[in-house]
């Protein structure tokens, strides 16, 4: 299918649910989920946000802010997995815990509300198998029944920013953000205060102009991933000792920069194959 062919199977197969709840991030996928599903729906949709520590407060601001231009109506969850201690233990299955606690929550709000399904912003390159890619969350959403409309439309995540640029929307060339919980090291325990210190170190390298960055928690020591682009500026004396000042204060003894750069799912680099095995409620 061309991209016009794709675009109206994503208006058809939003229209066949009849009723939806978008699990909402901000991310430009259930960004364009959610925008597509006002456009095909109207009032028969709602973007929810699941908000908790590991989302950041400027995440939040920019979601809500989006769906405030777009006249999506939204509603926050306070979500609690940080009081799960599978999902503090941090394990391989954190994530599973994290989008089980969201859904399960969705569920008792989509009887409440009267909505017949809900969809969440998985797209077609998210079903590659690799050890990089491994999203035991998209486990907790098939175990609640959640669709996939951009799956369905067979788009890809490169489609999809086509798409949101075409229909003029500013977050289409989004960086993409995971939870400030899959930059913490496995078997480190998930708190406020190493999630705190995540946050506010890579507040700090946006406000010294690096746009693509993940801060990695190993505990004293941070490991700063910067997009291979950006990558030149920071290897200078000056801008490592901006860095440096930055994010020492904020309790890391010792403040690394990764040579290979910005990949997503890096700390899943290190798993073994038998690591990865499903996880049950």
């Amino acid at each position: 299918m061309d991209l016009a062919a794709k675009s109206a199977l994503l208006q058809a197969t939003l229209r066949d649910l009849g009723s939806v709840m978008v699990a909402y991030s901000g991310g430009t996928d259930s960004a364009y989920l959610a925008y597509a599903a006002r456009q095909t729906l109207g009032d028969k949709m709602l973007a929810v946000i699941a908000d908790s520590p590991s989302l950041p407060r400027a995440e939040l601001a920019a979601a809500l802010a989006f769906a405030a231009e777009h006249s999506i109506p939204t509603h926050i969850l306070q979500t609690a997995e940080l009081e799960n201690p599978d999902y503090q233990r941090n394990d391989t299955q954190r994530c599973f815990h994290c989008k089980d606690e969201l859904f399960t929550q969705m569920e008792q709000l989509r009887a409440q509300k009267a909505f017949v399904h809900i969809a969440y912003g998985m797209n077609l390159d998210d079903q590659a198998p690799s050890v990089a890619a491994f999203r035991p969350g998209q486990q907790a959403a098939a175990q609640h029944h959640a669709v996939a409309p951009l799956v369905t439309a067979q788009l890809t995540k490169s489609e999809i920013r086509t798409l949101a640029r075409e229909a003029g929307l500013t977050l289409w060339d989004k960086p993409a953000s995971a939870c400030l919980s899959s930059r913490i090291e496995y078997g480190r325990p998930v708190t406020r205060e190493n999630l705190t210190q995540v946050e506010q170190a890579e507040a700090a390298l946006h406000a010294l102009g690096f746009q693509q960055v993940r801060v990695r928690h190993h505990g004293d020591l941070a490991r700063i991933e910067i997009s291979r682009p950006e990558l030149p500026r920071a290897l200078n004396i000056e801008t490592l000792d901006h860095i440096t000042a930055a994010l020492r204060p904020l309790g890391f003894l010792y403040i690394t920069l990764d040579t290979q750069g910005y990949r997503s799912g890096s700390m899943n680099e290190v798993l073994p194959a038998t690591a990865i095995t499903p996880a049950t409620k």
